[in-house]
């Protein structure tokens, strides 16, 4: 936890600099226009079947309505890491590669190039993967929401694991031949990420902070072991 703890105060150094900024802007604007897009045929599809079959009256259905959005905002903050991991995916290796650049020239000149199809699929992996375990891991969820904190704590257990490997992955792309972190690192890395996620403001910049720790832990375990 100690690296991880070092890695993310070289991370935040990271954050104020133009191009990660201008990653960041991208990734915040996709991210929210795919939530808007979705949300919008959800919500719009859901009233045109209410009133096509006629299964409510019109009170009912704009009571509905409002139900839908408030339903639709709480899927969107359950989902926003999902979704902000996956985007992230796409801009990834250019976090990556400008903090690799600036602090490990030795590394960037080594990288291999990531394609485009290789960065969504990567996205695309992490969104499923999450999706999956959390379904298999929803029998042990519902006994727990009676405990209060026993719910929170395994989905940010879940969430942490989940996040330490897709984040791994991600610089890995570019050095294949790198060793994986070793499992505490890879959890602190996923911890620490998970932790931004909770924060409001913070949440925004976690997918970007998360890429960039995730340069340094890798880059800095090598250097220690070279």
């Amino acid at each position: 936890m100690a690296r991880a703890l070092h890695a993310l105060m070289l991370a935040l150094q990271d954050l104020p600099r133009r191009p990660v900024l201008v990653i960041l802007a991208q990734s915040l604007a996709l991210t929210l226009l795919i939530f808007v897009a979705t949300g919008a045929a959800v919500f719009f599809a859901a009233r045109w079947a209410l009133y096509r079959w006629q299964w409510l009256g019109e009170v009912e259905v704009d009571m509905a309505g409002i139900l839908l959005i408030l339903a639709l905002l709480g899927a969107s903050w359950l989902l926003f890491r999902a979704v902000a991991i996956a985007v992230i995916g796409l801009f990834g290796d250019a976090i990556v590669a400008d903090v690799e650049g600036r602090r490990y020239p030795e590394a960037a000149a080594r990288a291999v190039p990531v394609s485009f199809a290789k960065s969504l699929r990567l996205g695309l992996i992490s969104v499923t993967r999450l999706v999956a375990v959390n379904l298999i891991a929803l029998p042990v969820y519902i006994p727990l929401l009676f405990t209060a904190i026993g719910a929170p704590l395994l989905a940010f257990a879940i969430n942490a694991a989940l996040l330490g490997r897709d984040l791994e992955a991600m610089v890995l792309a570019r050095h294949p031949a790198r060793p994986r972190l070793t499992r505490g690192a890879r959890w602190g890395l996923g911890a620490l990420s998970a932790a931004a996620f909770l924060v409001p403001v913070v949440n925004l910049l976690a997918p970007v902070l998360g890429a960039a720790m995730a340069v340094h832990l890798i880059h800095l375990r090598n250097r220690d072991t070279e």
